[in-house]
């Protein structure tokens, strides 16, 4: 087997980890199936790099004179938000030659000023989201998956899920197990779909100004089988059901349900990978009720059942 070629473009305040994250995994992927990936970064003129955090970084080659790549990588960072125009242009004469182009953070916003996400779903880091879709309209840009793959385009969200894509890449290439072990090597879980959300249900949702609401959000977190009706909610706070419901939205940017929905299939997933509980149990720990009512719940957020969530994403038990 041929070595497969990654490159990894390099730019002055580029994200360090969104650079070394991916690079480590591909050159695990190498140690554990020697052969296999022969990595490259460069820079536009083969010059060192400083990125954001201060670190040095110094390139292999200058584009110029890169290899075509097998997998092409553009990362993120502060140095994507006013690139070098000759960075865009390499991007769209180099970008569509490679089988695999890949974004990491906000290099979504590289190759999308290269035209190469028209017509795409994509995503990025979610506080960058709103930015990529107003800039770029041609682009389906969804928000919430840590990363996407449309065709031979893969974008991903913040920092760290680059190292998730790069996963799941080396399991296209080579297999589940070389991708475990890579993971397992790195001290990661390879637990996260590509569909799963950037963020936790507190996260995803601001945390209200007025402290009885903030207080109420750390309560349904922590009792997420209780009765978390709009109702109940609204007693709890001491406000009506609807000057509740109106006050939760403005504050935290979510519907009292939707962020119920969010805690609930947040917690049943913990449990799922985390325990040896049934199914049955687990609904009802997480507030469904039935096994069926949280099955429904899993495939509209996650796009898989319970079942099949904790088989491809509990850790295997060491021995």
């Amino acid at each position: 087997m041929a070595h497969r070629t990654v490159l990894v473009v390099l730019f002055d305040d580029v994200q360090s980890l969104d650079v070394t994250g991916p690079v480590e995994v591909f050159a695990g992927a190498e140690q554990h199936t020697p052969g296999t990936y022969r990595i490259r970064t460069a820079s536009l003129d083969g010059a060192p790099v400083r990125t954001s955090s201060g670190l040095t970084v110094v390139p292999d080659v200058a584009l110029a004179e890169a290899p075509v790549p097998d997998t092409l990588i553009v990362p993120g960072g502060q140095g994507s938000r006013n690139p070098d125009p000759r960075l865009v242009e390499w991007l769209r004469g180099h970008g569509p030659r490679a089988r695999r182009l890949v974004s990491v953070c906000t290099g979504a916003s590289l190759i999308a000023r290269a035209g190469l996400l028209d017509g795409r779903r994509a995503t990025t880091h979610w506080a960058y989201s709103g930015r990529l879709a107003r800039d770029h309209p041609a682009v389906d840009v969804d928000p919430d998956p840590i990363f996407i793959r449309d065709g031979h385009v893969a974008t991903s969200a913040g920092v760290t899920s680059g190292i998730d894509l790069a996963l799941a890449l080396v399991e296209e290439d080579l297999d589940r197990d070389a991708a475990l072990t890579i993971a397992r090597h790195l001290v990661v879980f390879l637990r996260r779909p590509g569909n799963q959300a950037q963020f936790s249900a507190q996260l995803a949702a601001q945390t209200a100004r007025r402290e009885p609401l903030r207080e109420l959000q750390r309560w349904i977190a922590e009792h997420p089988g209780a009765d978390l009706s709009v109702e109940a909610l609204a007693d709890r706070a001491g406000l009506s059901p609807r000057h509740f419901a109106r006050a939760f939205r403005a504050e935290t940017g979510t519907t009292p349900g939707r962020y119920v929905d969010r805690v609930r299939v947040e917690h049943a997933r913990r449990l799922l990978e985390d325990t040896g509980d049934g199914v049955e149990e687990i609904s009802r720990f997480s507030g469904y009720g039935t096994p069926e009512a949280m099955r429904r719940a899993f495939v509209k957020a996650l796009g898989t059942s319970p079942a099949e969530y904790r088989r491809r994403f509990r850790p295997a038990p060491v021995h």
